[in-house]
């Protein structure tokens, strides 16, 4: 980004009710790592900061994917493999090296594998926990002192599934319920540090992970309604916060499918 571009952000942001990340004018360029931002929500979330003027790390599995939303961005591509824990180390030191500090953490690698629960495989059950859950404590965990430092948004992909049975989805929304759990401690321990957790909890957002579930693109939630419920949120005050949004899919009793 450029400098002129970044004054006109801190301008923009000045004359709104608080502004952006600490709602003052805090003398830094801000930045924001998101995971899983290659695609999806985590893309739109991407968007959505980079029109607030955030300078971006994004970080994804497939090198060739994040590269391309990375280079539509002017954001930093970091590939890494969000199951192992050196990868999880790295993304948030590669982060720190390019930008020197973190405003917002948005952890929304994850993935389904659907299967009933007697038919479960034990590597989908680890590669499941293991990005969903393990690989979020992790870069949370490296992310933390970053984030302390500039009282900032920690931003948990969870889902729907966590908050209501999910045949089908078992371990999906455990992982996701656990989401919602750790949200809600992370809340908790860094009250006094200043830094805050969301987690957001839509149904069906028309990605290519809900592409299975046979509901037309025109029916799901919009990967843009998720960021601005971020959005949302970054123009708080410092005095707030929002520890959970569930956001429905009109049309469906449970918010979820197809009922």
């Amino acid at each position: 980004m450029s400098r002129r571009r970044w004054e006109r952000n801190v301008v923009r942001r000045l004359v709104r009710p608080f502004g952006a990340v600490s709602f003052e004018m805090i003398g830094h360029m801000p930045s924001a790592l998101v995971t899983g931002g290659s695609s999806g929500i985590g893309l739109a979330i991407a968007r959505m900061l980079r029109d607030e003027g955030y300078e971006l790390t994004l970080a994804s599995r497939t090198a060739e994917k994040v590269e391309a939303a990375a280079a539509g961005l002017d954001a930093l591509a970091v590939p890494a493999n969000f199951a192992d824990e050196a990868d999880c180390v790295r993304v948030v030191a590669e982060h720190q090296a390019r930008y020197g500090g973190l405003d917002v953490l948005v952890n929304s690698a994850g993935l389904g594998i659907g299967g009933t629960v007697d038919s479960l495989q034990t590597k989908h059950i680890d590669l499941q926990l293991g990005v969903n859950l393990r690989g979020l404590l992790i870069v949370t965990r490296e992310a933390l002192p970053l984030l302390k430092e500039r009282r900032g948004w920690i931003v948990n992909l969870a889902s729907i599934a966590g908050t209501i049975p999910t045949p089908g989805l078992a371990v999906y929304g455990a992982t996701k319920a656990a989401v919602i759990a750790v949200t809600r401690s992370q809340n908790a321990e860094l009250d006094s540090f200043g830094v805050r957790s969301i987690a957001l909890c839509p149904g069906f957002v028309d990605t290519p992970m809900a592409q299975w579930s046979g509901i037309t693109p025109e029916e799901m939630i919009r990967p843009e309604d998720c960021a601005e419920v971020v959005r949302m949120c970054l123009r708080l005050s410092p005095h707030a916060r929002v520890p959970q949004v569930v956001i429905e899919r009109v049309g469906s009793e449970s918010g979820l499918g197809a009922d």
